[in-house]
């Protein structure tokens, strides 16, 4: 965790920020985590590490940390709810399964070809994109087949 923390300190500084336990934690758990998570979602973890954090620390921070672009911020369209993760500085889009939850990285860029539409057809140059799909993984999708019969 030192290694990591003194890595992350680096990265605040950089960005003009001030290293404080509260960063290095969300910092660490949004980089242990295999999905994004609420803010709600990291306020449980940080309280079971430590009691000493608020719950409008936790969505300062992740403020902050998006308006620095160290963090990306999404919501889902099935619940509404806003989810953070590290930015990795990875372009990727995902595929989320609407009854499991499973979150499914797609490797290439289904974009490119729309891009390049939309600058011959209407002058219309795309700065960047976000694309979740919604659907039901392999496993969900026998149950859901098998419960529609």
């Amino acid at each position: 965790m030192l290694a990591e923390n003194i890595n992350y300190k680096d990265v605040l500084k950089k960005e003009g920020m001030k290293s404080t336990k509260h960063r290095f934690a969300i910092l660490e758990l949004l980089e242990q985590s295999e999905s994004p998570l609420t803010a709600e979602q990291l306020f449980i973890m940080l309280r079971a590490k430590t009691a000493s954090i608020n719950l409008s620390t936790v969505y300062r921070t992740l403020d902050t940390f998006t308006s620095k672009n160290l963090v990306l911020k999404s919501s889902r369209v099935d619940d509404g709810k806003v989810r953070y993760e590290l930015n990795q500085h990875e372009h990727k889009h995902h595929l989320y399964c609407v009854s499991c939850h499973k979150l499914i990285s797609i490797e290439e860029c289904p974009i490119g070809e729309l891009k390049q539409t939309l600058k011959n057809k209407i002058d219309f140059e795309v700065t960047g994109h976000n694309l979740e799909i919604y659907g039901y993984c392999h496993n969900c999708r026998k149950v859901h087949n098998n419960n529609a019969q």
